[in-house]
């Protein structure tokens, strides 16, 4: 007796997890019966279930907070929302819930703050860590929030010239933070970021352009790994180089007290996904502490800037199986009704991992198979070495309507593919839904339309049809 598609799958992960169950054959994400999703609204289809969330905020600040405790770490911890992750109105909506501070990268990212503060979904008093390259408009937009009563805003530097600027065209004395270019892994073209200012120019610049100037208070040190907070030598190297700096910079200028350690905690891309989150907590509060006892400085306010790991979780998208191809003896192809390139562009830009099982007809036998999207071009899919190992799925049968799930495709795949725009070989946009608890009853469900699936009229009106 052949294995059924439970069972190969309950061979890595054992169901129920946090996220997955099933039911009567049906794969649930956090109880959302996915197939009542397909009845309801078809497919292709888009999803945010929007308490995941909150929920990933508040188990980062719950790690850190006992890590401070146990350690004894004599300061705080600060949970910033990286936006370029996902800028979508809802997903502000549930960020700022969490009491928790936002990093801007662009000028536009100031438009969305100041629309917040319009409708009345936060105040004067929040607080914005503004990172990237400062074009003349993102200057110009920093400064007007600075000068209406915005006091809690910290321009990180990214170059030498941002700071006449910045002194030029904000009115009153301002908070200041500078980010460090970290060296890159060997795997890069490259070995330092193009991100930040070099650690050997930064004491010079301080001591020429900053200590003397009343109108600057430097309060904050920005460091950032481009591949994630990870438990190796090479992430605990540039940490103990950022630490470094902070140290000498904190002899000399006592008002710096916050160290910025960015992003970088990863989410689970596969179902047989590990990582201690707790651990890396520790650890880095524990090496940090350690460090300053030994430079006899006091201990820094830990500041993070957490993108991904807020909102990747909380998204998925479905697709209806269209028909299978075999191409040769050995490759089955089974054809989704949308593109990969349009709804999840990191599959075949940096061949980015997500989790992904069928949706229904998991008592079925299963097969090895190759998933193609609709485009004709040949990197319109998605293989074995992205998804680790084979693809396995039920066997494809034309009298039985196969659905398959990506989930954790919260962050970037919207703002990389572009959004309700023009896309390759004109494939829609899908439908977009919404998913909360109701306020009253939290275990029912609420779902709402955010955007319908483009029309041929909207795309051919966008190509000035």
């Amino acid at each position: 007796m052949k294995k059924s598609y439970y069972d190969l799958i309950n061979q890595t992960l054992e169901l129920p997890t946090e996220e997955f169950t099933i039911k009567n054959n049906f794969l649930e994400f956090h109880g959302i019966p996915l197939i009542n999703l397909i009845k309801n609204y078809g497919s292709p289809l888009k999803f945010t279930y929007l308490p995941k969330i909150s929920q990933n905020i508040k188990k980062a600040k719950k790690w850190f907070q006992k890590a401070i405790n146990i350690n004894q770490y004599n300061n705080k911890y600060t949970y910033c929302y990286c936006t370029k992750s996902s800028h979508f109105y809802f997903i502000l909506e549930e960020v700022l819930k969490n009491n928790i501070s936002i990093e801007t990268s662009y000028a536009y990212d100031i438009e969305i703050v100041k629309n917040l503060y319009k409708k009345g979904k936060t105040n004067k008093n929040i607080e914005i860590i503004c990172n990237g390259f400062k074009t003349k408009n993102y200057i110009n937009n920093i400064s007007y929030l600075i000068n209406n009563g915005f006091y809690n805003i910290i321009p990180i530097l990214d170059n030498f010239d941002e700071l006449e600027q910045l002194s030029l065209t904000i009115n009153s004395p301002f908070k200041l933070g500078i980010r460090i270019a970290s060296e890159e892994e060997p795997k890069f073209e490259f070995y330092t970021s193009r991100l930040g200012i070099r650690c050997k120019d930064i004491i010079f610049f301080y001591m020429n352009k900053i200590k003397n100037n009343p109108k600057i208070e430097l309060r904050m040190l920005h460091f950032f790994v481009n591949t994630g907070i990870k438990d190796t030598d090479y992430y605990w190297n540039e940490l103990f180089k950022c630490l470094h700096v902070y140290a000498k910079l904190k002899k000399i200028e006592p008002k710096l007290d916050i160290l910025n350690i960015g992003g970088g905690f990863p989410i689970k891309t596969s179902i047989s996904f590990t990582y201690n989150y707790e651990y890396m907590v520790n650890e880095i509060i524990y090496r940090i502490k350690k460090f300053c006892q030994e430079e006899n400085i006091s201990v820094p306010h830990i500041y993070t800037e957490f993108g991904s790991y807020t909102v990747g979780e909380s998204s998925g998208i479905i697709y209806k199986i269209l028909g299978q191809k075999r191409q040769n003896d050995r490759e089955k192809w089974n054809i989704i009704d949308s593109s990969f390139m349009t709804t999840l562009p990191d599959t075949w830009a940096i061949n980015k991992r997500f989790i992904m099982m069928a949706i229904n007809r998991w008592n079925d036998s299963y097969e090895r198979v190759f998933l193609g999207g609709l485009t004709c071009d040949s990197d319109d899919y998605y293989n074995s070495e992205q998804h680790i190992n084979a693809i396995h799925l039920p066997c494809y049968r034309k009298d039985s309507p196969l659905y398959i799930g990506f989930f954790n495709t919260g962050a970037y795949q919207d703002t990389i593919s572009g959004y309700n725009g023009v896309h390759h070989c004109l494939i829609p946009q899908p439908i977009h839904i919404l998913i909360n608890h109701n306020d009253n009853e939290k275990n029912n469900l609420v779902y709402k339309i955010f955007r319908k699936t483009q029309t041929p009229e909207e795309i051919l009106n966008i190509l000035g049809y």
